[in-house]
């Protein structure tokens, strides 16, 4: 009867093992090898499986670059006592003649005080018109007022002063050890000296960028780029809106990985083998050098390339494969460039699978075990 018990344990042990191993019921971390490479075009799949080589590499290295329009180039230094849209200005008119246009009887001066620049820019003066204001400086504008005058009173002389008006001024904020409203004045015209001006930056350099609102018009620039390119350092208009912040890209990792997390850059360009070491590396004990994975969306051109096809239209999954056990593999690795959202994904070596298939099978004896001899 002993017998009978022990060879219906055994066999009932055999058959939970097989149906565990055949039902796929034991843990992981996500697909094997064999299920991402049966998901490629080849297989009736969705997606491109690419082995990364020198000429992939090539074709997918795509790095951000940022950079301010011509318009924003090309703006010259304004004065810091540039009149604004609002400003009260202050008028004297000196002409040469004892009955002029503006003075009155035996006055040779004519004060014209509290002229309110509006809205569009403009003041007016009699005798001289509408006259753009804003944009200006006092001196500019005394040459303007002077010459519409000359035609009508001869050699007039024009003082002109701002009597109230903040002047230009601009805001800047995010990521400054000071933010807020600034004038511009002599000493800050431009980017670099108003960010400097503003306290420095509070975040990494290497992934700071400077966003500049003017207008309808925004641009943005690396900050390292603001000093290694002296283009960069524009010059700056009232009104102009600066934001400093960190670099928002980041990219998805899961598998056998030191963490499984949502991760940002750390610099301005990220290689494979960087954002694997950024993650804590490899896990050891689970991973698979052989089957490093970056799940990608592609756009069109990119795609064309990689794959030296002229018929795709529109953007294409990709599935890019490292592997790191071959001569050349940590060579891929590291100039292979991680672009934004992007997913690395590292699959557990087989081993793994053969170590829980083990481990299910004597668990699932263990307790035969217990009733064969309890039978007994």
């Amino acid at each position: 009867m002993n017998t009978k018990t022990s060879r219906w344990a055994k066999l009932l042990a055999l058959c939970l093992a097989a149906s565990i191993v055949s039902g796929c019921a034991l843990p992981r971390s996500g697909p094997g090898k064999k299920e991402i490479f049966s998901g490629s075009v080849l297989e009736d799949g969705d997606a491109f499986v690419v082995s990364v080589n020198d000429r992939v590499t090539r074709a997918t290295s795509v790095t951000p670059i940022l950079g301010f329009s011509s318009d924003f180039l090309k703006a010259g230094l304004v004065g810091s006592d540039t009149i604004r849209p609002g400003d009260t200005l202050g008028l004297t008119v000196w002409e040469n003649v004892d009955d002029g246009l503006l003075a009155d009887q035996g006055q040779v001066a004519t004060r014209l005080e509290e002229v309110q620049v509006d809205g569009s820019g403009f003041i007016f003066v009699p005798y001289a018109g509408r006259i753009k204001a804003s944009g200006n400086t006092p001196e500019r504008l005394r040459q303007i007022i002077t010459e519409k005058l000359d035609a009508q009173t001869p050699d007039p002389q024009v003082l002109v002063t701002r009597l109230a008006g903040d002047g230009a001024s601009v805001s800047v904020v995010g990521g400054v050890a000071e933010q807020g409203v600034f004038a511009i004045e002599r000493p800050t015209r431009t980017l670099s000296a108003m960010i400097a001006r503003a306290g420095g930056l509070t975040i990494p350099n290497e992934i700071a960028q400077i966003n500049v609102v003017r207008g309808g018009a925004k641009s943005k620039v690396w900050f390292d780029d603001l000093y290694a390119d002296p283009r960069l350092d524009i010059a700056l208009r009232g009104g102009d809106k600066i934001l400093i912040q960190e670099d928002t890209r980041a990219f998805s990792v899961l598998g056998a990985t030191g963490t499984q997390n949502r991760v940002r850059f750390e610099t301005q360009t990220l290689s494979a083998i960087e954002a694997i070491a950024q993650v804590g590396g490899l896990n050891s004990n689970l991973a698979d050098p052989t089957g490093v994975f970056i799940f990608r969306n592609e756009p069109e051109a990119i795609a064309r390339a990689v794959l030296g096809r002229n018929d795709l239209v529109g953007d294409q999954r990709l599935v890019y494969v490292l592997d790191l056990t071959e001569p050349t593999g940590m060579f891929e690795a590291r100039d292979f460039a991680i672009r934004d959202d992007d997913t690395l994904y590292v699959t557990e070596a087989p081993f793994v699978q053969w170590q829980k298939t083990l481990s299910a099978i004597t668990g699932t004896l263990n307790p035969l075990a217990n009733y064969s001899t309890l039978a007994r």
